[in-house]
């Protein structure tokens, strides 16, 4: 069986990327600016490290099963 479309991984990449990107942008303010929710462990920074995680994710997924690209 031959496929011939994009794969469902990389557009699976690219909204892991976005959605990274979004949160890790958010946990960065939320660091430079010294607002942070008033939630216990705000000082983990959860979204600088959840943002990062899913924006590696994606990229990973974005470049290993990017359009034209022999997998």
């Amino acid at each position: 069986m031959h496929s011939s479309g994009i794969s469902i991984w990389f557009f699976i990449g690219v909204l892991l990327s976005v959605y990274g990107a979004l949160i890790l942008g958010y946990g960065l303010f939320e660091l430079a600016t010294h607002q942070s929710a008033n939630v216990m462990l705000a000082n983990l920074h959860a979204p600088v490290w959840w943002g990062g995680l899913l924006l590696a994710l994606g990229l990973f997924y974005g470049i290993r099963f990017r359009p034209g690209h022999n997998n």
